[in-house]
């Protein structure tokens, strides 16, 4: 299969490809990142995701580690290699404060923000994760 080029995101904001299992969650990020000015995209599986990693270009990914249909490590992975930014553009999220789930973050080299976590913080993580080229476009 020949690998085709994604779309740049508008210069305008930055893309965010936001990846949890629960509805609620995803509506309450869609809601503060658009406030904050960047273009939002929500998936409720890794498999949805996964779909829309190969077709559209993100900035930055927000990911669940634990989402049913695939872990948030291997989702990492396979976002990496069809778009290799998003290894340092990616932030995940979690509620399991387990040793497996700390070594998987571990491995990954990503920041972590824990669930339950205040929608402020989710926005500084973002930001720091956005090439300051881009965060003075969306501020």
């Amino acid at each position: 299969m020949p690998v085709r080029a994604l779309p740049p995101a508008p210069a305008s904001s930055s893309r965010i490809l936001v990846v949890d299992d629960e509805p609620s969650i995803c509506r309450a990020l869609t809601i503060a990142l658009s406030r904050a000015g960047y273009d939002v995209v929500t998936a409720l599986s890794g498999e949805a995701a996964h779909d829309l990693l190969r077709t559209t270009h993100f900035d930055v990914l927000f990911l669940d580690l634990r989402i049913p249909d695939v872990r948030g490590d291997v989702l990492f992975h396979l976002a990496a290699s069809l778009q290799p930014h998003l290894r340092s553009r990616t932030l995940f999220s979690t509620g399991d404060v387990s040793d497996r789930a700390q070594a998987l973050i571990d491995e990954c080299q990503c920041p972590v923000i824990r669930k339950p976590f205040k929608l402020d913080d989710v926005l500084a993580a973002v930001g720091a994760l956005i090439p300051s080229s881009r965060a003075s476009e969306s501020a």
